[in-house]
């Protein structure tokens, strides 16, 4: 079976962290990479940004990132990308023609795409699968003041009246899907996604420390994931000034790149206003590879996000043994364990957050509890058990 994955916008390979790279990046990355080791032959197709990197690159066993030409090679608004969506199928076509390639199904990643691979299915007459990763309604609810452009809802509300099947992470987005853009629901299949298991795992917290240069007597919070107003730091920062008996107290804050300066400076100059900038540090953009040391070292890791489709940060500070206290939202509220592997906030609220930070700060046995069943409540997320699951979607649809 051969597969073309379609993420015109998200390259697998972006650092984490930075604007436009996050779960929906490593998701791809890790799904192609475990499809292969399934024996499936997965070119992953997405827009040539950088021309330093190469047009084909092997990124797994069977496992290919080919890189598109569609307007200039460099990073551009997701808006400016859509106009030039028709260019990149244009030689998306050339590309396969070239190469002698025919595919199977195509599965695409973001409202983009979905628009992209759309197309392409009219086009070649094979089955499509969308995953979308956010919806555009489900995030205007959130936070009325994210400016959703009506061009990707009514984009959304067509491919999913037309898609052979939708991958969504959780229930609640099976559930958003169904009730916000009218999906039959026996074309949505709830997977989640995974973690690496072999990367994520318990590590000496002081040793993790001594690596990151943290002092070992303090209690650390950790937040990561991409600098933007809908993943609720803000929020994470007035619940961290409400902590007044909290002296040792540091925060990491994991994430971010040059575009996200603007957002960095806001925070920055809140956590002044709450003074306490002093116990916050802005870690900017960490490795993958690296991001179990933060996981490790950190007492509690926090996910304040106004909606997460799934959470992939919240399950991999899990799989780490790290408790988490996170919003009731999305897929965040199927992978926590409310009491057991960390808390979950069901209000929008600081005080809500800081209350509940206090109480697992102040018992160590608590903590030491929750860190202990947090492993063993991601086991079931690992990749290979996630990439099965997809992989009957693929099989079942195109009759391998």
């Amino acid at each position: 079976m051969r597969i073309a994955e379609i993420s015109v916008h998200g390259c697998p390979q972006r650092p984490l962290g930075s604007k436009d790279a996050g779960g929906m990046n490593l998701y791809l990355r890790q799904l192609s990479r475990e499809l292969g080791r399934l024996g499936v032959e997965v070119d992953v197709f997405t827009r040539w940004h950088d021309p330093k990197e190469l047009e084909v690159m092997e990124i797994g066993e069977k496992t290919r990132i080919i890189h598109i030409a569609a307007g200039e090679q460099e990073d551009m608004p997701k808006m400016e990308v859509y106009h030039c969506l028709p260019e990149f199928l244009s030689n998306l076509r050339c590309f396969s023609e070239r190469e002698g390639i025919a595919y199977d199904l195509l599965h695409s990643h973001y409202w983009l795409s979905a628009w992209a691979a759309e197309q392409l299915r009219a086009q070649i007459g094979i089955p499509h699968v969308a995953t979308f990763h956010t919806l555009g309604l489900v995030k205007r609810r959130a936070r009325p003041e994210e400016q959703e452009p009506e061009l990707r809802i009514e984009t959304e509300k067509k491919v999913i009246t037309t898609a052979d099947r939708i991958i969504a992470f959780s229930a609640e987005e099976k559930d958003s899907l169904i009730r916000l853009y009218r999906a039959l629901p026996e074309r949505v299949e709830v997977i989640p996604g995974g973690v690496d298991l072999k990367l994520f795992h318990p590590t000496d917290k002081e040793k993790a420390r001594s690596e990151l240069g943290l002092p070992s007597c303090s209690k650390v919070l950790l937040f990561a994931g991409r600098i933007q107003p809908f993943k609720g730091i803000d929020i994470l920062l007035r619940a961290v000034a409400c902590l007044e008996h909290q002296d040792d107290l540091r925060l990491l804050i994991v994430g971010g790149d040059s575009e996200s300066d603007g957002e960095v400076a806001r925070l920055r100059k809140l956590a002044g206003e709450l003074g306490i900038e002093e116990k916050v540090a802005f870690c900017g953009t960490v490795a993958n590879e690296k991001m179990p040391l933060f996981y490790g070292a950190a007492d509690i890791c926090i996910v304040p996000s106004y909606n997460e489709s799934f959470g992939l940060v919240a399950l991999e500070a899990l799989a780490c043994g790290t408790p988490v206290v996170a919003s009731r939202v999305g897929g965040l509220a199927t992978i926590i364990k409310d009491g057991e592997t960390g808390f979950l906030i069901g209000v929008r609220s600081h005080e809500a957050f800081a209350r509940r930070l206090e109480q697992l700060l102040g018992d160590e046995e608590l903590r030491r509890r929750m860190a202990e069943a947090a492993p063993l409540s991601a086991t079931k997320y690992a990749w290979s058990n996630v990439a099965r699951q997809v992989l009957r979607v693929y099989e079942e649809l195109s009759g391998a």
